[in-house]
């Protein structure tokens, strides 16, 4: 059995680091009045200066040290904004409970495996925007998901997942109810997407919250035995019917450091 395609993740993970463009003033390389240009009388500018200023193809030094050993999926630019759409998870204690009863039980598998440090359910892909984007980009998000109605799902079925590249597994829990309002919800988020020129969610999503994740493709050790006995213990669980029952009643966007809820109605 193989590893399902992670939804909605990009490889570098949600902390990714992001930053604001340098706005350009208007006008900021003309002349002052009275100033008459010396054609071909450029001054050399010291290299002392000019090592301040990495060249466009340098960009700043991506240390996957610095993010548990991952890889971004696109590289890091000046004014870009990783982005990325779901419906948050806010877990509690009974839920953490379960999820220390899984680990260790995964652990002894792939002992590299660590627990997620938020919890959600992804509505997009991890897309890109331009800091200018953000604002409009948000505002049509808003308006698509206005007359979505809050609804129930269950995450009760134990999945491995990768993403994409292959460069990170993950343990989750698939939904086995809500999938039809899930489709709904990412059809208005498509539609945003393809205003903005973005990549589109995919085509036949296996909606999740992600549990635990690792670097490299751990789905061998993952699969077979270790998923039944993980299953095992979701299902033996106290509560778990209801504990894995999430209501959701908004969706998030987060883009860079900066996070928007938007209600559902």
């Amino acid at each position: 059995m193989s590893a399902a395609p992670l939804v909605g993740y990009s490889s570098s993970g949600s902390e990714d680091e992001t930053e604001t463009g340098a706005p350009t003033r208007p006008g900021a390389g003309g002349r002052r009045r009275g100033q008459t240009s010396l054609p071909g009388q450029r001054l050399p500018v010291p290299d002392s200066v000019l090592s301040m200023f990495p060249g466009p193809e340098e960009g700043p030094a991506d240390d996957s040290a610095k993010h548990g050993g991952r890889v971004r999926t696109f590289p890091h630019e000046r004014g870009n904004w990783a982005t990325h759409v779901y419906v948050p998870y806010e877990a509690r204690e009974e839920f953490l409970d379960l999820l220390d009863a899984l680990l260790p039980q995964a652990q002894t598998y792939v002992p590299r495996l660590v627990r997620m440090e938020a919890f959600h359910l992804s509505l997009s892909q991890s897309v890109v925007l331009r800091h200018h984007w953000i604002l409009p980009f948000v505002q049509a998000l808003k308006d698509r998901v206005a007359s979505c109605q809050k609804f129930f799902f269950t995450a009760n079925r134990v999945k491995i997942y990768t993403n994409q590249e292959k460069t990170r597994t993950f343990v989750g829990l698939e939904i086995t109810s809500g999938h039809t309002q899930c489709l709904d919800l990412v059809s208005e988020v498509d539609r945003v997407m393809e205003e903005f020129n973005l990549t589109t969610f995919y085509q036949d999503p296996s909606f999740h919250i992600s549990l635990a994740w690792c670097v490299g493709d751990a789905c061998l050790q993952l699969e077979g035995q270790c998923l039944q006995e993980l299953q095992e213990i979701v299902d033996e669980f106290e509560d778990s019917e209801m504990l894995l029952r999430v209501h959701a009643e908004q969706i998030r966007c987060k883009s860079g450091n900066k996070f928007f809820s938007l209600p559902l109605k």
